[in-house]
């Protein structure tokens, strides 16, 4: 009786009628694959019970060209918005994309086990919290870092790592200011999640100090959480807004979120831009789009994507040092809010 011939990643390839490039894409669950492309590579997959080669994977993680994109949180608009820029540019350079998604509470021990585990040349950080680290933190690990859109302890000129992000208290800052020189004085804000030490703490800093230097009373009963979620944020400020009618602007930090809320408002009786303003963070298409227009802080996704791989890819090559790089970010307004 014949042995059926073991099959390769390039017998796959050849009966899904796509490149090996696809296949290894799929593989790996990279996101820049089209649904039906991703479906017929699995069928077939499936239908030759095809097991990777692990030890050719092993080999293939100890040369130099692959790059790994460490993801907090298992799904954000906005950080998925940006993998589909940095994914394209990664490849264009001739590397080899690895994605990982985690919700591990240690940001840096995560970090530098995909490094050693994936024998990674270099890896940009989307999203997380390092606020312990340190400058010795990576020392002896041999890959460049890139910290995008993530918050450190301080803003020291570290050299075992770059980092690039925007001045989230300050945006945050701008974004009440714009809802206090509108006439608003009783502004919610809706938060991600409740132990957020990152960017949500940063946001809510930026809140806070607007209503102080406006001397509006800080009240914390205005303070919600939406964990990043359309559906939480719809539900927490249908909940809160049907107690506190009073309230006549709400600031989320995300689009998504600000969304979310803008149903729950219309739920109640109220009307967007007209008996409550909402203002939402990210600058999404999903804010543009929406009726009425969500006013947004808009973040420099595409720009954040282009230096992020273009700082990696330097640092790499021994063309780039270290930086630590603030973008600006653009008010946009829009017919979510109104002057009272």
């Amino acid at each position: 009786m014949r042995r059926r011939k073991k099959m390769t990643i390039t017998d796959i390839a050849r009966l899904s009628g796509v490149g090996v490039s696809t296949v290894s894409r799929v593989l790996n669950n990279h996101p820049d694959v089209k649904a039906e492309t991703r479906e017929k590579v699995l069928n077939i997959i499936k239908e030759y019970s095809y097991v990777p080669n692990n030890s050719a994977r092993i080999l293939k993680q100890t040369n130099t060209k692959n790059v790994g994109i460490l993801v907090k949180g298992v799904f954000n608009p906005f950080f998925s918005a940006m993998l589909k820029d940095i994914s394209i540019r990664v490849e264009d350079a001739g590397y080899t994309m690895i994605l990982h998604h985690h919700d591990n509470s240690n940001d840096l021990d995560t970090l530098i086990g995909f490094i050693k585990e994936k024998k990674l040349q270099g890896v940009i950080c989307l999203g997380g919290n390092f606020l312990d680290i340190k400058e010795e933190s990576l020392e002896g690990v041999e890959a460049a870092v890139v910290l995008l859109s993530v918050s450190i302890q301080s803003q020291k000129n570290y050299d075992t790592f770059s980092t690039i992000s925007i001045a989230n208290d300050e945006a945050a800052y701008e974004a009440t200011h714009y809802l206090i020189r509108n006439g608003h004085k009783n502004i919610a804000l809706l938060l991600g999640e409740k132990h957020d030490f990152g960017i949500g703490k940063l946001r809510y800093k930026g809140y806070k100090k607007a209503l102080e230097d406006h001397k509006i009373p800080l009240k914390e009963e205005n303070v919600i959480y939406g964990e990043y979620d359309v559906a939480t944020a719809y539900g927490v400020t249908k909940d809160f807004l049907s107690q506190h009618k009073e309230v006549t602007a709400l600031f989320a930090i995300s689009d998504m979120m600000a969304v979310g809320a803008a149903k729950a408002a219309i739920d109640l009786g109220f009307s967007i831009g007209g008996t409550i303003s909402i203002m939402g963070f990210d600058g999404m298409d999903v804010a543009k789009y929406y009726n009425p227009t969500i006013a947004t802080v808009k973040q420099p996704r595409e720009e954040m994507s282009r230096m992020s791989v273009e700082l990696l890819l330097g640092l790499m090559n021994g063309s780039a040092k270290n930086q630590h790089i603030v973008l600006d970010v653009e008010l946009l307004e829009g017919k979510s809010t109104r002057t009272i």
